[in-house]
């Protein structure tokens, strides 16, 4: 993450400018199931375009929430995984599922 980022002073936008958007947040939530490859979550996010996806992983890495290795083989290996950061997100990825569980049965949320 840059050293210098300009902040907003209320903190909920603040985490708005790292997961501002559906599929930042959904590849968050695919990489805390663990290591995944470029096609794995394209795979798993219907509807993403390749162009997107790409757009959104390296937002997401130069955020620092998520890394990406690139092994020297022939084609290309790349994998993502989610850098500490990305992981402290988690709770809040989580909260977002709870409600979502509660909503879709009719409940209220607490």
């Amino acid at each position: 993450m840059k050293k210098n980022f300009n902040l907003p002073p209320c903190p909920v936008e603040t985490t708005l400018l790292f997961i501002d958007d559906r599929w930042k947040t959904l590849i968050l939530r695919d990489l805390f199931m663990g290591i995944r490859r470029f096609g794995q979550i394209k795979k798993s996010l219907a509807g993403i375009s390749q162009k997107v996806l790409t757009q959104k992983l390296k937002k997401l890495e130069a955020n620092g929430l998520i890394k990406r290795k690139v092994y020297a083989e022939v084609p290309p290996r790349v994998e993502y995984s989610l850098t500490d950061l990305g992981n402290s997100i988690k709770t809040v990825i989580d909260a977002m599922w709870k409600w979502g569980e509660k909503f879709k049965k009719g409940m209220e949320p607490d």
